[in-house]
């Protein structure tokens, strides 16, 4: 009789499992509905994150096409105007190209202060790979790109041409009339900084936020 009880009560025993069974059901479904939440919270930072590293990849390939521009016409100038007698005249005397060593600054600036603009170029390249971590405008990084592969450009010569390291001569060339004699790298440099310039009075950061003043 004890024995047919047990029986009979058995049904309701196997009924608290289906009762466990709903609860791992619902805690399943609680992970899933949570998933989905934590998966909508992570996916605008997914965009943000990716969109940062294209405009990464924009900074540097803008970086790398300014440098390696700098460094071919460099040679170039070096190979075949270093020792011309007289200077090649692209629209007569308004813009003229002819090789020129320069230890200063750009545009012939400061020509003492070598080693200084040599430490100062290095710094910038340590700030704008600062600054690349949180980058999400296009044209801040089109700026720190220029200004990038310009400072790059310029402290190659300061590091591996004569007469030293880190007092290295720059290589100069393009001379228009009545101003100074530069290369590509300070015209990367020159309209990097511009850009910047433009950039900050419209108020726009390189985080891609706008602020007004």
């Amino acid at each position: 009789m004890a024995e047919a009880e047990r029986t009979i009560g058995t049904p309701g025993f196997e009924g608290t499992e289906p009762a466990e069974s709903d609860g791992s059901a619902g805690g399943a479904e609680g992970s899933a509905e949570n998933g989905a939440e934590s998966g909508a919270d992570d996916g605008p930072e997914g965009a943000g994150a990716g969109k940062g590293q294209r405009r990464i990849a924009v900074l540097l390939s803008v970086a790398v096409t300014a440098y390696a521009l700098d460094l071919v016409t460099k040679m170039i100038v070096v190979a075949k105007l270093e020792n011309r007698p007289e200077a090649i005249e692209v629209f007569g005397e308004w813009l003229r190209f002819y090789a020129v060593r320069n230890a200063g600054a750009a545009f012939g600036l400061g020509e003492a202060l070598t080693i200084v603009f040599t430490i100062i170029a290095t710094a910038v390249i340590v700030v704008i790979a600062r600054i690349a971590r949180k980058l999400y405008s296009l044209p801040w990084a089109v700026a720190l790109g220029l200004l990038l592969g310009g400072a790059l450009g310029n402290l190659t010569d300061r590091v591996f041409r004569s007469p030293g390291a880190f007092q290295g001569a720059v290589v100069d060339f393009i001379a228009p009339k009545g101003f100074a004699v530069f290369n590509l790298a300070d015209s990367a440099i020159v309209c990097g900084g511009i850009l910047i310039v433009v950039l900050s009075f419209r108020g726009l950061d390189p985080d891609g936020t706008v602020h007004k003043d």
